[in-house]
């Protein structure tokens, strides 16, 4: 029986391998597992909105009404710096080609010789020099290329990741070259707005103890009581990553090499990314220069979809009788076996 072909175009984001989800036409990319991110927007939205609801207008009318205002000022950037890093791509590196895969292999073979029966094959590494500094890049086997230097493959993401800090289940997503520095932003304005909202939840508590008395108050405010527990629970692990974070940045050292100990071992191999300064460490990783994807997400692609010649029929024959109205984007081909081919996709032959 021949079956009918169907040329279709599709987003390159449709086909991208890895655990990945996309939404928006693949504008918004992130991890799979996304139950521990709703958990930061339910309590960082819930805790600010008891306290607009409840501290905000007393203490605009006692205090100051700039409170409010630093307040929503706080909140939004926090809420930027939080969308921002987990919608992003953190800098996914591309699986190798098909032949890209066969020539690397091809390479390694050469290079290692014929290996006996019974004997573990060398490790598939490379060397190179960056700072007079020897450097060994790990081959993937998953994606089939040579990691370029501080790069790491995410087993939660199944993708290789440039600059790979960590995986953060707090923002949903990856954390690397591309969406480190919104990360740090993050922790930090974070960590000011958790300390902004329980220093005035205290005053708020303070103020009204002088009239009322601190039991009535307390009994008075549940809202506020509620938010100190919040806060003072957050504030120790929200400010605690932002500051062991502030000392990774002033020795330009990730996450993923710190607890690999990659420049602190028993070799006393020294960091060829240092620059031997914090305010340059801290230029470079927070001022630096924003890199694009090197993912196509939202180039198109054609594929070819396999159906049946009975139902591809009535469609190729309005067709050719509707040849007014011509449609370039479908080809319909008939063959008496059915094959798919879909192009790459990435670009051709990348080298790191």
């Amino acid at each position: 029986m021949s079956a009918v072909m169907i040329t279709r175009k599709v987003r390159k984001w449709e086909k991208l391998p890895g655990k990945n989800t996309f939404c928006c036409d693949g504008r918004v990319m992130m991890a799979r597992q996304k139950g521990v991110f709703y958990l930061t927007l339910f309590l960082i939205i819930g805790t600010c909105s008891l306290f607009f609801a409840f501290e905000c207008p007393y203490l605009a009318v006692h205090l100051s009404p700039a409170i409010p205002v630093f307040a929503v000022l706080l909140f939004l950037f926090v809420m930027a710096m939080l969308l921002r890093t987990s919608f992003s791509d953190p800098g996914v590196l591309p699986r190798a080609l098909p032949e890209e895969a066969t020539f690397i292999e091809m390479e390694i073979e050469a290079a290692n010789g014929n290996v006996p029966a019974g004997q573990r094959p060398p490790p598939r590494i490379r060397n190179v020099q960056i700072n007079n500094q020897i450097v060994k890049l790990k081959y993937c086997y998953t994606c089939k290329i040579f990691r370029p230097p501080r790069a790491s493959h995410c087993s939660i993401c199944d993708n290789c990741v440039d600059r790979f800090d960590h995986h953060c289940p707090w923002v949903g997503n990856c954390v690397g070259k591309r969406n480190y520095r919104y990360f740090y932003l993050f922790t930090l304005s974070l960590s000011l707005l958790t300390i902004y909202i329980f220093t005035f939840d205290i005053v708020h508590v303070v103020m009204r103890s002088v009239d009322n008395g601190f039991l009535n108050t307390l009994k008075e405010t549940p809202g506020t009581v509620l938010e100190v527990l919040v806060c003072f629970f957050t504030l120790w692990s929200v400010v605690g990553l932002t500051g062991f974070h502030t000392y990774l940045i002033s020795l330009n050292q990730t996450t993923n090499e710190d607890i690999k100990g990659s420049w602190s071992g028993k070799n006393r191999v020294q960091n060829p990314y240092s620059h031997k300064n914090i305010v340059k460490n801290c230029c470079e990783v927070l001022c630096g220069p924003t890199y694009p994807s090197v993912l196509d997400r939202r180039g198109l692609m054609q594929e070819d979809s396999p159906v049946s010649a009975a139902s591809a029929a009535p469609s190729s024959s309005s067709s050719n009788s509707s040849s007014s109205n011509p449609v370039p984007q479908t080809t319909v081909s008939t063959h008496t076996h059915t094959h798919t081919h879909t192009q790459t996709l990435y670009p051709p032959l990348h080298t790191f």
